[in-house]
């Protein structure tokens, strides 16, 4: 078995490689990733069991086909993550998610190799208070460039899917918490976490305090590309994933069990306006699959690994 994965020393795939030689301990495991948020540490102590090949290349400026070549799977999680960020950086998140989802699509149609493809529930942007795969068109009203991108970019594999030439499954990840070797901190769990530590402010958005968003523990992310893999999930589907709906205020209490006495500055955001939603991830579970994370455990987890051996916080 050979399993490619894009984007492979980021947050997620920089525990997904590491988990991927228990699930399927003959695959060989080809990582790809261009360095450049110098995630080197994501190679550091790889599982002696893995049959792991490194390439450091950048998917848009690369040979795919032959890398691709004999795949059984293509796990697509090269992108430019930031969503608050990504209004700085409109032409640059356009150019690096939308054509480089599209450049692995296609070398995968070549094979009819199939592809999980990472997209993410900020595409929501309905008033409705839960919403679900099957929302309209009118009801997807992405408040982010990131968020318009990866829109696009599903709209592109379903159209390589109608034609024929893709078996795909499309996973609108909530967002994700917990620790890896290339977890980042400008998402809202860990920032927070990383300023509680510190000792700073909880930097909230203005209007965020009492809006439920989609959250995702990272063992359950890992364990939904395993599932859609082990089942050949490959239906040409968007499916949810998400292990709990949550307020910013129930973080922020989560937070406050280790580190008491938090204090809140709120600040302005361009996506703010985004009304309060829960996310249905009902249609993956329908599925078969048991969501089994906890958002306050890996908090906790998180928390403790920003401490020092003596217990007391980074200063």
């Amino acid at each position: 078995m050979k399993i490619v994965v894009t984007g492979a020393l980021g947050h997620i795939g920089s525990c997904l490689i590491r988990e991927i030689p228990s699930f399927f301990p003959e695959a060989e495991i080809v990582m790809i990733d261009n360095l450049a948020t110098q995630r080197y540490c994501s190679l550091f102590n790889l599982p002696l069991k893995g049959k792991y090949r490194f390439i450091e290349a950048d998917v848009l400026a690369t040979d795919l086909n032959a890398i691709i070549d004999g795949a059984d799977v293509v796990l697509h999680l090269a992108a430019i993550t930031d969503a608050a960020s990504s209004f700085k950086n409109k032409e640059q998140v356009e150019n690096i998610n939308y054509n480089a989802t599209a450049k692995v699509a296609e070398a995968c149609s070549k094979i009819k190799c199939p592809m999980i493809h990472l997209s993410s529930t900020s595409v929501y942007g309905t008033q409705r208070d839960i919403v679900d795969e099957d929302c309209s068109p009118a009801e997807l009203q992405p408040q982010s460039p990131y968020a318009k991108t990866k829109l696009k970019e599903e709209r592109f594999l379903q159209a390589l899917g109608d034609s024929g030439k893709l078996p795909f499954a499309i996973c609108r990840f909530g967002t994700i918490c917990g620790i890896s070797p290339g977890m980042r901190f400008h998402t809202a769990v860990n920032k927070f976490c990383w300023q509680a530590v510190m000792g700073q402010p909880l930097t909230v958005w203005r209007t965020a305090l009492h809006q439920k968003r989609p959250y995702l523990a990272l063992n359950d992310a890992v364990r939904a590309i395993k599932f859609i893999i082990e089942n050949n999930l490959f239906d040409q589907r968007i499916y949810n994933i998400l292990t709990e709906n949550l307020t910013v205020k129930s973080i922020v209490e989560f937070i406050e069990k280790h580190i008491p006495r938090l204090e809140i500055q709120y600040v302005d955001s361009e996506i703010m306006n985004q009304l309060s939603y829960e996310v249905s991830n009902l249609r993956f579970k329908k599925q078969g699959f048991e969501f089994t994370g906890s958002v306050g455990k890996n908090i906790a987890e998180t928390i403790e690994l920003l401490k020092t051996p003596g217990g007391n916080h980074v200063k």
